[in-house]
């Protein structure tokens, strides 16, 4: 099956008719993520995250949200060590949701706590975390993950207004990148969009002064310090590929014209 919401394969509401013996061994093991190269960021994880990734906006649907570039080669998360670890301080709140997730009732009326089962700590052997205790009710661990799917929906909603926001005053340019390997193989990414400077000093002071007042200016120069970490992608990427070990030199995301 192809896999849905970039990482989630067998999405199904958590029920205890379905999962009344189920527990989750929730391991940091983040294989599941390993071909994955870039997830959608949350605003407010936008000061945590730009000291280490870089950060781009994309098009999702209507949307346009903020994301993190975890590689630049197609089915590699440069992120992911080859013990399955995760090689950074910070991960995503989207990474680390999983394998829960709210997705709509049938009748779009309401979010339900969903579960992907093919994670691989998904057992019926009593290891890890219960999901339900033995009259059906969930564990307070579910009602912990309830709660986390819960911020992180509402942060969900008020990033989009912020891409929104960001989208309606004009200050996105497409930028790209391209990495030469040794060998001479030529990778270019592109679809991504960043802050114009340019068109940030261009607003006026109106607006100006609301993005100073909600915070969110300080995130749009987050996001532009953010790219040089495109190096850092490259670095990963050179130390990961043994058939590639010569330097690789890649330039930090240039405007596209």
């Amino acid at each position: 099956m192809a896999k849905q919401m970039l990482i989630y394969e067998s999405v199904v509401p958590l029920l205890a008719q379905r999962h009344s013996d189920v527990s989750i061994d929730a391991t940091r093991d983040y294989g599941f993520s390993a071909d994955v190269t870039a997830v959608p960021l949350m605003a407010a994880e936008i000061m945590a995250a730009a000291a280490e990734y870089a950060i781009v906006f994309t098009e999702v649907g209507e949307d346009v949200l903020p994301a993190v570039i975890l590689g630049v080669r197609g089915g590699h998360n440069v992120y992911v060590a080859n013990d399955s670890s995760w090689s950074a301080r910070y991960i995503p709140a989207f990474i680390r949701r999983y394998p829960f997730v709210f997705a709509n009732t049938p009748d779009g009326k309401a979010l339900a706590v969903c579960i992907d089962e093919s994670h691989p700590g998904v057992n019926r052997e009593g290891r890890g975390e219960r999901l339900f205790t033995h009259d059906g009710k969930p564990t307070a661990y579910v009602r912990q993950v309830t709660q986390f799917l819960r911020v992180y929906q509402a942060h969900f909603e008020r990033t989009r207004q912020f891409g929104k926001k960001v989208r309606e005053l004009g200050l996105l340019e497409p930028v790209g990148a391209d990495v030469t390997s040794a060998k001479g193989t030529k990778i270019t990414v592109r679809g991504m969009q960043s802050v114009s400077r340019k068109k940030l000093r261009e607003l006026n002071a109106e607006a100006h002064m609301e993005l100073a007042r909600t915070d969110e200016l300080e995130l749009l120069y987050l996001q532009m310090f953010s790219l040089r970490n495109f190096t850092s992608v490259k670095d990963r990427l050179i130390g990961q590929l043994k058939d590639e070990a010569a330097e690789m030199p890649m330039e930090a995301p240039q405007t596209v014209n």
